[in-house]
């Protein structure tokens, strides 16, 4: 009796599961990522070595560019808000609220008090080909950043405030000791300085402990 020959076919895989899951993914990260706001001006920071990382939230930071600019910045939306509100009464800055909101959404500011209603009268674009002349602080008493840093402590009243400086690589001395004026006026000797991270040299401490904590992380 001759053999039945079962015909083969060929095998078949539905992917649509497969597609589905990749794309819950893909938006998932898409909603999670938050996004480095632009930066008002370019500043190229030394390198350095250090094991100590900077703080991602409730920081206060300086910019100083090599022309020594300074901008003013804060990252929690909700504090900002209260700076906002504080520089507005004790500058007497007449500012309205739709301005206040422009300030909050803006990644930094370098004007001064003067010009900043002008600055937040202008839509988003306008506002980034404005050339800022930067936060006057250009004598021992701190200028008018000595008020940001200290209506910015006053907004973070009962909570740890971080402070940064991010100077480019070419700003002179005077321009970064105008900052850390403006800090000793507000009680304020700690602070961490933002640089472009470099890899500790090899047989240091710093290197073995980073590739123990390397080898760690492989072996999980």
């Amino acid at each position: 009796m001759p053999s039945v020959k079962i015909k083969k076919h060929s095998p078949e895989n539905d992917m649509t599961p497969f597609v589905d899951v990749a794309f819950l993914i893909l938006t998932f990260f898409i909603l999670a990522t938050k996004f480095k706001p632009e930066d008002a001006v370019e500043v190229k920071t030394p390198g350095s070595v250090s094991s100590i990382a900077v703080p991602e939230k409730d920081a206060f930071m300086v910019t100083v560019d090599k022309t020594a600019r300074v901008f003013v910045s804060l990252d929690n939306a909700q504090f900002k808000q209260v700076l906002i509100e504080n520089i507005n009464t004790t500058r007497n800055l007449g500012l309205t609220p739709a301005e206040m909101k422009v300030f909050i959404d803006a990644p930094s500011v370098g004007v001064p008090f003067s010009q900043l209603k002008g600055l937040l009268q202008l839509d988003p674009e306008a506002m980034k080909k404005v050339v800022q002349p930067g936060v006057p602080c250009e004598d021992s008493t701190g200028g008018e950043l000595n008020y940001w840093v200290r209506d910015a402590l006053v907004a973070y009243s009962g909570r740890k405030l971080n402070l940064l400086i991010k100077a480019d690589n070419d700003t002179k001395y005077p321009a970064f000791k105008n900052v850390l004026n403006a800090f000793k006026l507000n009680d304020q000797n700690k602070f961490l300085l933002i640089t472009a991270p470099e890899d500790a040299p090899m047989g240091t401490p710093l290197f073995e402990t980073r590739q123990k904590q390397i080898s760690g992380e492989a072996t999980k």
